[in-house]
C-alpha cells in the first residue's frame, strides 16, 4: 500500500487530500519508482485550481527524483536501484511510489543530491528552453526577467548573465532583489505584491537609455502583460511562459505592430522535451551547467509530502525564494 496526495474537485490548497492507494506492477515500458524528492511547480497549482483541467480524481505533480524498484516488460536501459528523475506526465508525482514510462526518465549524476534534482530539473529545463530556443542573443543584450527570485527566475537570471545578457530582474521585495543581483542581474526593480506595475516600463527604459529590452521573460501573466509589452524595444519579444496572476488578454496583431513590430510567444517545456533523446540531451546540459556553477539549485524549503496543501499555499503567496520540495 502506498500513499499519495489526491484531489477530487478543483479548488484551493484545502482540496488536496492524503490517501492510500494500491500500486500495480509496472506495465510494458514502465518502471516502478520509489520517490525520494518531489518538485513543486506552478503548473501543479493550475491543475489543482482547474485553470488547466485534468481528469478527476487526480494526483498532482510532474517532477520527482527516485529509485527504480521494478522493471516492466521490455525495459532494458534502466536497472533496479538506479537513481532517476522525470519532468513530465502523466501527472502523479505527489506520491510515495508510482509507475512511470521508462523512456521519460533521466538518469541522475552521482554528485547531484535527490533534493537538488527535484528542485532543478523542471525549472532548469524551462530555463534551458528559454535560453537556447527563445532568447535571441544577438538581437539585444538587455532582457527583463519577471519573478527573478522565483524557482525559474533565479536559474534563468544566472544562466542569461553567464551567456552575456544584461538582466533586469523584477521582484517583489528588497531581499529578493539582492538574490537576483547575486545571480547576475545588473539592475532590479521592486514591485511589492498586489502593487501596480504602471511604472515598470518607464524604469526599464531609463535603465536601458530609452530603448527598452529585446526580450521579456514573463511568468506572471495578466497583471504584467501591458508593462511587459511597454518595456520592449522595437522588434522585441515577449516570452510568456506562465500565468500565476491569470491568463493573458487577447492580443491584436495590429496593436503589436503599433507598439514597435513586437512578437509574443508562449513557449512550453513539454514541446521542448517531447522527444526522449532531446529530453535526455537537454537534461545532461542542465546537469553539466549545474556541475560547472553556471546555474544553481535554489531550495527555499522542504516539507513532508502529506503537507502539500501548505506547500501550495506558500507557493501562491509569492513569498518563496527558489524551489519547494516535498519529501515522501
Amino acid at each position: 500500500m502506498s500513499h499519495r496526495i489526491q484531489f477530487t474537485t478543483p479548488g484551493g490548497p484545502e482540496v488536496l487530500q492524503w490517501v492510500e492507494a494500491d500500486l500495480p506492477d509496472p506495465g510494458p515500458g514502465e518502471v516502478r519508482l520509489r520517490h525520494t524528492a518531489i518538485g513543486v511547480n506552478y503548473i501543479d497549482v493550475y491543475h489543482r485550481s482547474g485553470a488547466y483541467p485534468v481528469p478527476l480524481p487526480a494526483v498532482p505533480g510532474f517532477e520527482a527524483a527516485g529509485v527504480v524498484e521494478a522493471l516492466g516488460p521490455g525495459v532494458t536501459d534502466l536497472e533496479v536501484g538506479q537513481r532517476v528523475a522525470y519532468v513530465d506526465g502523466p501527472t502523479g508525482a505527489y506520491s510515495e511510489a508510482r509507475n512511470h514510462p521508462a523512456d521519460r526518465l533521466v538518469p541522475l549524476p552521482a554528485g547531484l543530491p535527490d533534493e537538488a534534482a527535484a528542485a532543478l530539473l523542471f525549472k532548469g529545463l524551462t530555463a534551458h528552453m528559454l535560453v537556447r530556443r527563445v532568447w535571441r542573443a544577438g538581437a539585444e543584450p538587455w532582457v527583463l526577467v519577471h519573478a527573478a527570485a522565483g524557482g525559474v527566475g533565479l536559474i534563468l537570471t544566472r544562466w542569461l548573465a553567464r551567456e552575456g545578457a544584461k538582466v533586469i530582474g523584477l521582484v517583489s521585495s528588497p531581499g529578493k532583489a539582492r538574490m537576483a543581483e547575486t545571480e547576475g542581474a545588473v539592475a532590479t526593480l521592486v514591485v511589492p505584491r498586489s502593487a501596480a506595475y504602471d511604472g515598470v516600463a518607464a524604469e526599464v527604459r531609463r535603465i536601458t537609455g530609452g530603448r527598452g529590452v529585446g526580450t521579456v521573460f514573463d511568468s506572471v501573466g495578466r497583471d504584467t502583460f501591458e508593462a511587459s509589452l511597454d518595456s520592449l524595444a522595437p522588434f522585441g519579444l515577449l516570452a510568456s511562459f506562465g500565468r500565476s496572476s491569470g491568463p493573458l488578454p487577447l492580443v491584436d496583431p495590429a496593436d503589436l505592430a503599433k507598439r514597435g513590430s513586437l512578437g509574443v510567444q508562449r513557449p512550453s517545456i513539454f514541446h521542448h522535451i517531447a522527444d526522449p533523446a532531446t529530453l535526455r540531451a537537454a537534461a545532461a546540459e542542465v546537469f553539466a551547467a549545474q556541475a560547472q556553477g553556471i546555474i544553481r539549485a535554489h531550495i527555499h524549503g522542504t516539507l513532508p509530502l502529506r503537507e502539500a496543501p501548505q506547500a501550495h499555499a506558500l507557493l501562491e503567496s509569492r513569498a518563496t525564494r527558489g524551489a519547494l520540495v516535498l519529501l515522501p
